[in-house]
């Protein structure tokens, strides 16, 4: 593989995947990983084909606490020199916290926080050394919104906002440059069709493809911009959901009966 290449974790689908091809139009081989060990080699398949690239899959399951080193051990033994870092990978648990399983807990805190933060904290060493390098997190607009509902997405997502802040401070001086991508609702299959008119809801704009999204976040990227945030309308909700006062919230949760089972969406 030549030396540049790009680590892309949730590459198997949606905005990881997207932003695979993104990256393979400007020529970086990949390192695609996800627990979707199927996805991984579709993926793979589709890349090599597509752009005449070498893909390499690594099907890690990111919830798992040495996750993160088990990834950095693997580019270390194989002389893999990632010049591109992606955070992408992320898992939405819909449910109040009391209802919520300490597992599916345990995951998502896990996944959105510690194991990025890893990975950010092994490849910014080398990309010190190497004076030159990129980081996207990918956080989301509901790092605005400490709802109900998305209590643990929200905040976790929160997090990711401000270490990417100020992860970016850190490391500018060094030639390395990061990003914060937060955006909105995309169409991938988080989203149920039967529940969702996903496309009334690209027609409307307040849905995204993913491919728009990834279009947007490696413009940002590799323009070395701090933030970027997809679309018109997820730019006004950034701005506007903070201020929205707690009683409004209070009877929008009051007449949400349909989630009061605790149900519990993965992805």
């Amino acid at each position: 593989m030549n030396h540049k290449i790009a680590l892309v974790t949730g590459a198997s689908s949606g905005i990881g995947l997207a932003i695979c091809h993104e990256l393979a139009q400007l020529k970086y081989n990949l390192l695609l990983v996800s627990n979707d060990e199927i996805g991984l080699n579709n993926a793979k398949i589709v890349l090599d084909t597509k752009y005449r690239l070498n893909c390499i899959v690594y099907c890690e399951d990111l919830s798992r606490q040495d996750a993160a080193k088990n990834i950095f051990d693997f580019c270390t033994k194989n002389n893999l020199d990632i010049e591109v870092l992606i955070n992408n990978a992320g898992i939405l648990v819909f449910s109040e916290i009391a209802f919520a399983k300490d597992t599916d807990v345990s995951k998502i805190l896990q996944l959105h926080i510690n194991t990025p933060t890893f990975l950010c904290n092994y490849f910014s060493k080398e990309m010190v050394k190497n004076k030159k390098g990129y980081i996207l997190n990918v956080s989301s607009i509901s790092a605005v919104m400490p709802y109900p509902f998305i209590s643990l997405y929200g905040p976790s997502k929160t997090y990711m906002r401000y270490f990417t802040r100020a992860l970016r401070t850190e490391l500018n001086p060094h030639n390395v440059f990061v990003t914060c991508l937060m955006p909105g609702a995309t169409a991938t299959a988080l989203y149920d069709p039967a529940k969702v008119n996903i496309q009334l809801a690209k027609k409307l704009r307040v849905m995204h493809t993913p491919e728009y999204v990834a279009s947007c976040a490696m413009n940002s990227l590799f323009k070395n911009q701090a933030l970027c945030i997809s679309g018109i309308m997820n730019k006004l909700i950034i701005f506007i959901f903070p201020f929205i006062p707690n009683f409004i919230i209070s009877l929008l949760y009051n007449y949400t009966s349909i989630f009061k089972k605790g149900e519990v969406s993965l992805s």
